[in-house]
């Protein structure tokens, strides 16, 4: 069984380049394949392999002051769905090219619980009483895979063409509790930053993103997959690949319908 992990964590970070080939050589070691990204910013980890192997190389950046808080998310697959390691060099772990969207520069804006996210949404408001609106910071790309019921969603192919696209419904939100949500929690992180330094008092991120909520609470209020970015193409609300199951029988004319 392969342990596939997404982690990000934001914190200012030089020596880049030797950072860079101590993480490489760190994973070469383990036999794991995936993306490892590092910037100024901090770092962005998808990274698959044993469950041994995995836990070696994390065992020591989590010992790391500076990581010490990075949350890994795991779901588990029959294949690697990655063909080979990289580790690039960024600019930002994600791109956004706002200003007032920067983690090092803000304290962490507001988040809420998978958990208390999956009651307010099953009681149709939060705990004040509040609306609560799903917005969707993903691409169309993503979203086209699924997304939370109701979500609000928008046709864009980049995240930083999210804040135009947001611009025509900021009136319409102003009286509800926006919560801001990603596949791991790195774009909402970012969006729901900006969203409050840009006049938005209302708005909270989902703690850990899509993965964190099918791990902690299911498809409850979810409809359809998370989209992955490698060979799994999405996972299911049980974090299972959607590549990796297998097809369904085939049905004689007898059973139903074949074409």
């Amino acid at each position: 069984m392969i342990v596939n992990t997404a982690a990000y964590h934001f914190v200012a970070l030089d020596a880049l380049q030797s950072l860079r080939e101590t993480l490489f050589e760190r994973a070469q070691q383990q036999g794991l394949k995936g993306t490892i990204l590092v910037s100024p910013e901090g770092l962005n980890l998808f990274l698959a392999g044993t469950a041994e192997g995995v836990d070696a190389f994390y065992a020591p950046l989590l010992a790391d002051v500076r990581f010490a808080g990075m949350v890994i998310k795991r779901s588990y697959s029959q294949h690697l769905p990655f063909a080979r390691l990289k580790v690039k060099l960024k600019k930002e772990i994600i791109s956004f090219r706002r200003a007032d969207g920067q983690p090092l520069d803000y304290p962490r804006s507001p988040g809420v619980a998978p958990k208390t996210l999956a009651r307010w949404l099953a009681q149709g408001h939060d705990d004040a009483g509040k609306p609560v609106v799903m917005l969707d910071t993903r691409n169309q790309q993503e979203v086209a895979h699924g997304t939370f019921s109701d979500a609000l969603t928008f046709a864009i192919d980049k995240f930083t063409d999210l804040p135009a696209a947001l611009e025509p419904h900021r009136e319409a939100l102003k009286d509800k509790t926006v919560v801001s949500f990603c596949t791991g929690g790195i774009r909402c992180e970012k969006a729901a930053l900006w969203m409050v330094n840009d006049g938005m008092d209302n708005v909270l991120q989902l703690d850990g993103g899509i993965l964190a909520y099918f791990e902690q609470v299911g498809g409850q209020n979810y409809e359809g997959g998370c989209f992955v970015f490698d060979e799994r193409i999405a996972l299911d609300p049980q974090l299972r690949p959607l590549k990796d199951e297998p097809l369904p029988p085939l049905q004689s004319p007898a059973q139903g319908r074949t074409e």
